[in-house]
């Protein structure tokens, strides 16, 4: 287990205390953002909560292996740029020429770095939340296509409509009065 267990990149994103007051006083838990990859292009994320900060991490992993998906690349970069949405959070993803590094804050690039992405640029357009910065990472992620894909595409939609042609009626044509 230890063996398929190295094989992931875990990036921690955010550790957050939550606090519910009781009437005996405070209890305190905590919640962890997780994103798990493996260098290779699948990558997923997981949250997790509990009394203490280790085993939270460890649910938010599981959950992240889990939940892991595909994620297309040309080379080190992304095939084109997107634009993800996640509630308030927009993340605008671009590819880069080799050699460029990722160009990223906190949780992008614990995805980028996480999915093997190697060269890359991003923008994050809203909020700095980053439970909505991971989904919307994760929707751009999720509308990327190679150029194989939009080719099949649009070669296999537009014979999806097929019309019947209609024969040319024959005969001699209707007479019009003017």
């Amino acid at each position: 287990m230890s063996e398929r267990e190295s094989q992931f990149i875990d990036h921690v994103v955010s550790i957050n205390r939550v606090t519910k007051v009781v009437k005996g006083g405070k209890n305190f838990s905590f919640a962890a953002l997780v994103v798990v990859g493996d260098g290779q292009g699948k990558v997923g994320f997981g949250s997790g909560k509990a009394k203490e900060v280790p085993q939270a991490i460890r649910k938010a992993t599981d959950a992240a292996r889990r939940a892991m998906i595909s994620v297309r690349r040309e080379g080190s970069t992304i095939p084109h740029e997107v634009i993800g949405h996640f509630g308030a959070g927009r993340v605008l993803l671009r590819p880069a020429s080799a050699g460029t590094g990722v160009i990223a804050g906190g949780a992008v690039r614990a995805i980028a770095e996480a999915a093997g992405i190697g060269d890359i640029l991003t923008k994050s357009l809203g909020t700095t939340n980053p439970h909505n910065l991971v989904r919307a990472t994760f929707a751009a992620l999720e509308q990327l296509t190679t150029r194989d894909e939009a080719v099949q595409r649009r070669r296999f939609g537009g014979e999806a409509e097929v019309v019947e042609e209609v024969e040319p009626r024959t005969g001699p044509l209707p007479e019009v009065e003017v």
